[in-house]
């Protein structure tokens, strides 16, 4: 409407101006004058220009209609969404354009959120568990002693000693997978094979308990994050390899080495063998590869979920293969860390087995 305004308005200055001015010979052949153009042009004008705002609205509104369609079904998704329906997708049919890629990348969206609403279900529901079964066990040490007075009370405080300890180890290993969910550290240089270097030496009477050799080689890895939480990730690959063993005679194998912008650290253990299906669970909360059962050295069942949290926060990736063998081989790779500005970076060197 506005361009067919515009139009006529132009016509009328730029043209119409050379018509010659006279209403007395009113023959448009004769002689063509303004007024006559003007008296002939307005109606057909007037009704061209009605013309194009009915069919400029009708036709804008169905365009828009249908342009708008794919936005309406994401605000329906979204709504849906909203009210706690994270299986809902949109799957926009169509050629590939915004609209679509718009669509798709909520639907990826909303894919990741359910699984990882999913997940923080599934932890809730087993941390629960998990503190339930110590705290019962006190409950049911105490009713016990309550009912038996003559009962020996060492026993009984020794139980409940082992229980509250569990417990505590419970509690604080998720307090460590909450920390380093939130990312809520402060990162510094820090080289993975000193890290494994005091990793095998802590754990060193646990592996003498359990038959197990623990071996370290590689070269200086240095990489950027929290010292104590890489070293908690550290020690709880070579606690679990220590312990998911042979029975006498298994090994531990410790490798640090460095790659054009990443470093490595594996932890290779002898043992039983493993499927994929089961490695590919194994870093989910309170799973453990040897069942439910708890033994002294059994931990939490956290111990994996919290190399992988720990790897997540420091953007790394955390890999599980079964050795052909029997046991696991447990990849952490990190970014690198960039040496320092000034130089004094410690060259890279050999690590003592």
């Amino acid at each position: 409407m506005v361009a067919g305004v515009l139009l006529l308005t132009a016509v009328w200055v730029f043209l119409l101006e050379y018509v010659p001015d006279d209403w007395d010979r009113r023959m448009l052949h004769e002689n063509p004058n303004r007024q006559l153009l003007a008296y002939t042009f307005a109606p057909a004008a007037a009704t061209v220009l009605a013309v194009l705002l009915v069919v400029g609205l009708l036709g804008g509104w169905v365009l828009a209609g249908r342009m708008l369609a794919p936005l309406t079904r994401i605000t329906e998704a979204t709504r849906a969404a909203t009210h706690g329906s994270l299986s809902h997708r949109i799957r926009l049919p169509g050629r590939r354009d915004e609209f679509r890629e718009l669509a798709d990348a909520f639907d990826t969206m909303l894919a990741r959120l359910e699984a990882h609403v999913a997940e923080q279900e599934r932890f809730a529901a087993n941390a629960s568990h998990e503190l339930r079964t110590p705290l019962a066990i006190s409950r049911t040490l105490l009713d016990v002693a309550r009912a038996d007075p003559n009962r020996d009370p060492d026993e009984i405080i020794d139980r409940l000693y082992a229980v509250n300890g569990r417990a505590i180890d419970l509690t604080e290993a998720l307090l460590v997978l909450s920390r380093a969910d939130r990312r809520s550290f402060a990162r510094e240089r820090v080289d993975l094979s000193l890290l494994a270097e005091e990793a095998a030496e802590t754990l060193l009477p646990l592996a003498e308990e359990h038959g197990v050799t623990v071996e370290t080689h590689g070269e200086i890895a240095p990489a950027t994050g929290s010292p104590a939480l890489l070293l908690q990730l550290t020690t709880n690959l070579v606690h679990n390899a220590i312990v998911h063993n042979l029975p006498d005679g298994g090994t531990v194998r410790v490798t640090a080495w460095v790659r054009p912008e990443t470093v490595v650290l594996t932890v290779d253990n002898t043992g039983a063998k493993v499927t994929p299906q089961l490695a590919a669970t194994l870093t989910e909360p309170f799973r453990r590869g040897a069942g439910r059962l708890h033994t002294h050295h059994a931990g939490v069942g956290l111990g994996l979920a919290i190399v992988k949290t720990i790897t997540r926060a420091h953007d790394g990736t955390l890999t599980l293969v079964p050795r052909p063998d029997g046991g696991l081989r447990v990849t952490v790779e990190l970014p690198a860390s960039a040496p320092p500005a000034d130089g004094t970076g410690t060259p890279y060197g050999r690590m003592e087995p």
